[in-house]
């Protein structure tokens, strides 16, 4: 069973400030994605003002099936691009199941999903939405990816509990992939609801935190 205490513990987060599972901008799906990142956000008027130096991809539901390893066909050239536009660690996949150490305990997903992909998966201990501080610690060590603020960062994933409060928390940009991979139909019912969160949560007036430095 694949438990995730991160979400647990940080629902109350949520609970008292609602607007930290929003994101910053949305696609349909990831062949949707502007390349660069920069472009998802200039329509709220900050051309000039985002330098996306790094981007954090979510894997399952994102860019490729869940329990598969391989980018999902229709999206690959777009994955392709966005490797070329953040080559080598300036694109890090951080997964709650590939990488979390508390479920892939030998590493060998990470690994399969690092030689499907051509992409670094990181190695962490806390899961998303938890897991901040041990990805501005792999960015630091590799500092030729240039990122030295979190709000140089763009997290790209399909779970708005998960993924957009990972952004949120770190003070860095998300972009929620609202369809995925997996039809509506056969999604969790997590899944659904966020669905129907966002959108009821941005009638209401909120709206995603501005991207700050809290790990500096």
């Amino acid at each position: 069973m694949n438990l995730n205490l991160s979400a647990s513990l940080n629902i109350f987060k949520l609970l008292a400030k609602p607007s930290l599972c929003l994101p910053h901008a949305t696609v349909a799906t990831f062949a949707d994605l502007p390349i660069p990142l920069d472009k998802a956000f200039t329509p709220k008027g900050k051309e000039g003002k985002v330098g996306i130096k790094a981007v954090v991809l979510d894997k399952d539901d994102c860019f490729a099936y869940p329990e598969h390893n391989e980018v999902y066909e229709q999206y690959k050239k777009r994955f392709e691009a966005l490797r070329a536009a953040y080559p080598g660690r300036q694109l890090l996949i951080v997964s709650n199941t590939s990488g979390a150490t508390s479920y892939d305990t030998d590493g060998k997903m990470a690994s399969a999903v690092e030689k499907a992909t051509g992409v670094t998966v990181l190695p962490h201990s806390v899961k998303k939405p938890g897991c901040g501080d041990e990805i501005m610690k792999y960015f630091r060590s590799h500092p030729e990816t240039g990122v030295t603020s979190p709000s140089q960062i763009a997290v790209v994933g399909d779970r708005l509990a998960t993924d957009m409060m990972l952004a949120n928390m770190m003070g860095s940009w998300g972009v929620w992939v609202r369809d995925g991979v997996v039809p509506l139909s056969k999604k969790s019912v997590f899944s659904r609801v966020e669905r129907k969160l966002a959108p009821w949560l941005l009638a209401r007036g909120y709206t995603a935190p501005e991207p700050t430095s809290p790990f500096e």
